[in-house]
């Protein structure tokens, strides 16, 4: 488990230069400023939640469990869901593809939760 978040995280970490150099050099000037905006938003939540999942990852590593992996879960299911629905977005204008952005939110924060949970029950 904490290996698979670390290397999930790496590339997501990866993915997260290309992605904003991309939207900084080739998409600046041929996307509306609304569609570039939410490209910049999934970049900047994308790069926030790769970091939470490389935390979860190396918290994984000194103490395995299964709150651990929820945690890694939400964070990779919010980054899937709320960065790449307003990636879509941005690229293509389909409004529809923004009613996955809500759920991929309240993935993020139930990430944040079962994170929090995980710390707490670290032996004191």
């Amino acid at each position: 488990m904490a290996r698979r978040f670390l290397f999930i995280a790496a590339v997501s970490g990866m993915l997260v230069v290309m992605l904003g150099a991309f939207g900084a050099h080739a998409l600046e000037v041929k996307l509306p400023s609304a569609h570039l905006a939410w490209w910049q938003k999934a970049v900047h939540y994308q790069g926030l939640h790769t970091l939470a999942l490389l935390g979860a990852g190396l918290l994984a590593l000194q103490r395995p469990g299964r709150i651990l992996l929820f945690a890694g879960g939400f964070f990779l299911a919010g980054i899937l869901m709320f960065s790449g629905s307003l990636y879509l977005l941005a690229l293509t204008g389909q409004r529809g593809l923004a009613l996955l952005t809500p759920l991929g939110g309240a993935a993020f924060i139930a990430g944040w939760f079962t994170l929090a949970l995980a710390a707490w029950r670290l032996p004191r």
